[in-house]
Order: structure tokens, then sequence, then C-alpha cells
């Protein structure tokens, strides 16, 4: 095919990546957005296949199987509560992608010395692999097949230092001397390990902007590849990823009120020892029916979702519990926390996979300035991001904003128990003279209401 042809298709896959981004900012323009996006992609990938340079099929025929049996059930059977990890497995596909790529095209060059490719080359071999072996680490903690708590000993940040320099001191030497092929396996298995040792002292609750800058990370390694195989559509794309990809670290780093150096070196995640006592002290319960009813007499309720309720996968009994207060002409609004959950976004994505209305979820920022006005705060499965604790500057998340659901008239708390959350801290709303306990799953507990406003609603 006329390479001009493929030029022109690129170009048009980029500006539909462009605008798959721009539509993807807004809720109500989110769909339109993925369907660009996918466009964008199947022309890249059509573009790059009719290229000369291919020149065996089959074994293109035989990775689109396997890609595609990896992730057509990633797709259709992890739930929706899973989009963390599942999102965690894609950066490290993509990574090593890259980085075996890169290595195919390093042990291709001639011998004659350093030249701008090989540079390239062992860049994008460095952020790929530690992006590959870091994002698996990821996974593997949202997943709890490791422990969530940061995995710490001493003299960690030394023994970091030491292997990320020796790597990149290994990356130099192969940009000078690529014959040097003894060294890349040394250099391979030095950027891994950098990779797990980076995220392995960072706790399950700073996952969700260590997943946003390894998205960073592999689309850098993208761009560098890019230049590498002098294609456009690469350096494009993967400089749209890592520049959104930083853009979001840095935005969740002012929201967790966290130093983005530390998350770009691994410096997160301390998890403070509970308080003497935590969770031993009295609290306020009650029942499903009785919270049903004061819900129901209730002008204006917001409620604040958070990962418990992913876990519980209640949002479509919270849709219905949200319905059947509306129908009572209860005024219910959604307020969202922008970490609620695992990654950015969740909590939108849980809600609007159950038709909650898009204008109904409320920010933080807006919300807190109404939360005096509210009658009740009803909390379902969150915990660090409603944590009155981070006012103050000595706690662990100390300057990390927060709704103030404390400053609602009332307060209502779904939970399971009085476990503090991934930050280890007690929360002290739990026990305030106008909070009440509710205890239990969280879908049970939200269906229980949901029924028992439908009944009062039938008696009427």
């Amino acid at each position: 095919m006329n390479p001009h042809v493929v030029e022109i298709g690129y170009l048009v896959a980029a500006g539909l990546f462009i605008l798959s981004l721009t539509w993807m900012s807004r809720p109500s323009t989110a769909r339109r957005g993925v369907i660009a996006g996918e466009i964008g992609m199947l022309l890249a990938i059509v573009g790059t296949l009719v290229l000369k340079q291919v020149v065996n099929y089959e074994l293109i025929v035989v990775a689109l199987l396997l890609g595609s049996a990896i992730g057509v059930p990633l797709a259709y059977l992890m739930p929706m509560t899973a989009i963390p990890q599942r999102t965690a497995l894609s950066h490290a596909f993509g990574a090593l992608a890259v980085s075996l790529i890169g290595t195919a095209e390093f042990l291709k060059l001639p011998g004659t010395g350093p030249s701008f490719v090989s540079g390239a080359l062992t860049f994008e071999m460095l952020l790929g692999l530690l992006t590959c072996t870091a994002s698996l680490v990821a996974f593997c903690k949202l997943q709890e097949i490791l422990p969530t708590r940061p995995i710490k000993f001493p003299g960690q940040s030394i023994l970091n230092l030491a292997i990320f320099s020796t790597a990149a001191v290994g990356a130099v030497v192969l940009a000078l001397e690529p014959q040097a092929n003894w060294l890349l396996w040394i250099f391979i298995a030095l950027a891994s390990a950098f990779g797990v040792l980076l995220v392995m002292p960072i706790g399950g609750a700073d996952m969700p902007t260590v997943i946003a800058l390894l998205n960073a990370y592999a689309g850098i390694a993208a761009s560098a590849m890019g230049f590498a195989l002098r294609n456009q559509l690469l350096i494009v794309t993967g400089a749209l990823d890592g520049a959104s990809g930083f853009i979001l670290a840095l935005i969740m780093c002012k929201a967790m009120n966290r130093s983005f150096s530390n998350v770009l070196f691994g410096g997160l995640g301390q998890v403070a020892a509970p308080a003497p006592g935590a969770g031993q002290r009295p609290v306020r319960s009650t029942s499903m029916e009785d919270a049903a009813l004061q819900l129901e007499h209730a002008s204006r309720v917001v409620v604040v979702p958070g990962y418990g309720m992913a876990v519980a996968q209640a949002q479509h009994k919270v849709s219905e519990l949200y319905r059947s207060l509306t129908a009572k002409g209860v005024e219910v609004r959604f307020a969202i926390h922008p970490v609620a959950g695992r990654m950015p976004g969740h909590m939108n994505v849980l809600l609007a996979e159950a038709n909650v209305p898009y204008d109904h979820l409320v920010e933080m920022d807006d919300v807190n300035g109404e939360m005096a006005a509210i009658d009740i705060a009803l909390v379902i499965g969150a915990n660090d991001v409603v944590n009155p604790a981070a006012r103050d500057p000595k706690s662990l998340i100390g300057g990390m904003p927060i709704i103030d659901v404390d400053h609602a008239r009332q307060v209502m708390v779904i939970k399971r128990g009085m476990n503090p959350g991934f930050a280890g801290i007690d929360n002290e709303i739990y026990y305030l003279d106008k909070t009440q306990m509710l205890f239990g799953d969280a879908k049970d507990f939200v269906s229980g209401m949901a029924k028992s406003l439908s009944g009062a609603n039938g008696g009427h």
C-alpha cells in the first residue's frame, strides 16, 4: 500500500486519540470518547499491518489470537470492582510489549558505535521493564495476592538507588556500545528488579496515584519506541499517554496531599499503627428499618460511596435506594471524592453502570460548602476520604482533602466492622453523638432499606 495512505491513516488515528481523551473528560461524552479511541486503535493496527516491513503474517495472526484469548475474558469476566487490577495488568502487558520489541530491535543494531536509535531503545527498555514489573506488583497488591501494606526493610532506599543507578549506567553503556550484548541481560534483570522494589514499599491506599504514574511511564516508553522505529503515531500517542498520566498523577497527589517526588521514587505508603483502644469505644448503631425511616423523613441526603461499596457490588442497590428516596421527594446527591475507590473515577464508573444520573454526582469541593445544610450524610464503605484526622497536620493523612460529612446534621455509616481504612487510622466520625453505625454488608443493608421504603410506598 502507498506509504502516504498509511501516514494519513496514522494522522486520523492520532486525531481520534486526542478527541477520545477530550470526550472522556466528561461523563456525558465518555462513551463517544471510548468509541473514538477504539476506531483510532483499529486504524493504527490496520495501517501497521499493511506496511512493507511485515514479513510474516502467520506469526501476527497467532499473536492476535493469543492477545484476544487474554483480553476478551479480562473484559467480560472481570467485575467492575476489579477495574484497577485490570488497568494495572494492561500497563504490564503494554510495557512488556514495548520492552520485547525494544530488545529485539537492539539486538539487530549493527555494532558501529553509538547512535540516536541505540539511546532511544535503551531508554525505552529501562522504562518499559520497570513499568512491567511494577505494574505486576501493583496488580498483586490490589488483588491482595501480596499484602496491601507497605513492605519495607532496612536499607531499602539505598538498595533501590543503587539498583536504579546501576541500571541507568548500564543503559548509557549500551547506548554507547550497542555490541555489548553480554551487558544487555544484566541491564534487563536490574531494570526489572527495580520495578518490583519501586512498588513494594507503597501501600494499597496510594495505588491510585501509582497506577496513574505507571500509565505515564508506559506512554513515555512507547513514545521513545516511536523515535527508534521512526513511527510518528507511536511518538504522538505515547506522548499523549505519558502527559495525561503525569497530569493525573499530579492531580492525585494534590487530592491525597502526597509529595510527587515521593511517588516518583517509590517513597509512599507509610502505615500508622492503630491508636490504643481503636475500635473499642462505644458507638451508636441502628437497624435498616430505622435507618430507612430516618432517610424517608429527611429533606436533603448526601451519599458518600467508597471502596466498600465497590467490594460489596452494591451500586445497583444504591441506585434503587436513590430512586425510592427521590420518589418520596427527598433530594439525594452523591459526593465523589477524587480518590474514592482504588483509581480515579472508580465511583463514577460504578454509579454510571447503575444508571445514577450524572448531574446528581457532585465533586468534593462543591458539596463541602453545603454539608452543614444536609440532613443526613450516608457513608457507604468510605473511610479515609471522610476521616477528620486529615485536618491534623501531624496525622499520617494530614492535609489530605476530605468530604466533610461530620458537618452534616446527622451521619450514617454502613460498614462491616470497626476496622480502619488503608491508612490504618481510626475514624473519629464513628464515635460522634450524631453518627449511627449500620453494621453489615453494604449490598444487603442498602437493599433492605430500599425494600423498607418500597413497602412504605405500597402502604400509601
